[in-house]
């Protein structure tokens, strides 16, 4: 009785072996090809500055100071907070109108876009100064059509490229190069907006600015916010959706998203004059080894009690 149990007991070790092998291995396909928002929980909402940061409609992560940076509708500040929405500086704006596109390219550098105009502005953050648009060097986009323009924008630090979104009618993503200081660009469509399946498109993020554990393949991803469909997308170049995150249990108005380096989600809502701050975190998962050992302990456990 006990050489068939322990025959049994070695057969079912075996097995769990195989599979945990199996699944060390589809874990590992995994952690290169996707950021995975199946894994993401909401973890914490903060309050942002009602009078600086209201109508917030676009964040972005400053790699350089480990802030964020956050841009109302109404183009009047930029904003630098804690990832606990706190007011830490205030740059003052004056020209714009319709500010929905906000991106950090390094070195205090980002980059502000009007939405109808479709125009995007460089600009020189200094705390307390003050910036008018008709001083910032600039490049037309597009010709100015209603409020369904640039959304969003991007910066890809590994080649300097940016990549916009329009919001609808039709919906657009875009990749650029963009020359500031001679006013010139290119524009190329990345693929068609309308595999998405999404009701509108409010921002863009690219990966490469997220971990630096991240595989190439995934940094190239990006992810698409839609306020009306209430969805957080990862995508591919080729428009390909890898994982999803649904906002609808607690925002109808999201606005803008950003990743930092610890892989640590933000997004902004509008929420009319009470501007929120979202922090979504990767849950743990535990690796296969892991629950490899903890079934190998149960099964042991089994063992010992059958031989008694």
């Amino acid at each position: 009785m006990k050489i068939h149990f322990s025959t049994q007991i070695k057969y079912t070790l075996t097995q769990f072996a195989i599979l945990g092998m199996l699944c060390s291995a589809s874990s590992g396909a995994q952690a290169t090809s996707s950021l995975n928002l199946a894994n993401y929980q909401l973890t914490a909402t903060y309050a942002l500055p009602r009078l600086t940061a209201r109508e917030a409609s676009a964040i972005t992560y400053n790699w350089d100071t480990h802030t964020l940076f956050v841009l109302g509708d109404e183009g009047e500040e930029l904003v630098e907070v804690s990832k606990t929405g706190q007011q830490l500086s205030v740059m003052s704006l004056s020209g714009f109108e319709d500010t929905e596109g906000l991106t950090y390219m390094g070195n205090g550098q980002f980059v502000i876009t009007e939405e109808r105009l479709r125009n995007a502005y460089q600009i020189n953050y200094t705390a307390g100064g003050n910036s008018d648009r008709s001083a910032l060097p600039f490049v037309d986009l597009g010709s100015p059509v209603g409020n369904i323009g640039i959304e969003g924008i991007t910066f890809d630090p590994r080649d300097g490229s940016f990549i916009t979104v329009k919001e609808k009618t039709p919906q657009e993503i875009n990749a650029h190069t963009i020359d500031f200081a001679n006013g010139t660009f290119t524009k190329a469509s990345i693929f068609n907006p309308g595999l998405l399946g999404l009701l509108d498109i409010s921002d863009v993020q690219v990966l490469s600015t997220g971990p630096a554990s991240l595989a190439p393949s995934t940094a190239n991803n990006l992810l698409i916010l839609s306020q009306e469909s209430s969805r957080l997308l990862e995508v591919d170049r080729n428009g390909s959706v890898l994982s999803t995150f649904d906002l609808s249990g607690f925002s109808s108005s999201a606005e803008g998203v950003t990743i930092d380096t610890d892989g640590t989600l933000y997004i902004v809502d509008e929420n009319g004059t009470r501007p929120r701050l979202f922090v979504l975190t990767a849950v743990p998962i535990p690796p296969a080894s892991l629950l490899f050992g903890t079934g190998l302990m149960a099964l042991t456990g089994i063992g010992r009690r059958k031989t008694r």
